[in-house]
């Protein structure tokens, strides 16, 4: 059987990469490091999230809109308290998206790079 292979890290495009390291180590509580050069944040099981700054980069566009950029993959974050954490987002930077479709269950946002995530209820 072959060796299984493992996720390193996940690299977000961004405009800038340090106020996307301080809103997730704040949101989610993962400790600030630095990885390849790069700054991220790494979660206590060993998850990686680094950040690159792209001199032309273009947020995604959500719900997809025909002939603008669109989102190609995005978080879900299950929380324990949904209203409490999406506030704590807001008030880090992240605006709420117009068009909800989680009910009770899950709140979409954008983080301060414009990256659609989803707050989901535990």
């Amino acid at each position: 059987m072959e060796r299984e292979v493992v996720l390193g890290n996940v690299m977000i495009d961004c405009a800038d990469e340090k106020k996307l390291q301080h809103f997730y180590s704040a949101l989610l509580g993962w400790e600030k490091c630095e990885l390849y050069g790069r700054p991220g944040v790494r979660s206590l099981s060993g998850i990686v999230f680094l950040f690159i700054e792209e001199p032309d980069y273009v947020p995604p566009v959500w719900p997809e809109t025909a002939g603008r950029q669109q989102k190609q993959m995005h978080f879900d974050f299950q929380v324990e308290n949904l209203p409490e954490t999406v506030k704590k987002a807001e008030d880090l930077g992240a605006r709420k998206a117009g068009d909800q479709f989680g009910g009770e269950e899950w709140v979409t946002l954008f983080d301060p790079a414009g990256h659609p995530f989803c707050l989901c209820r535990q």
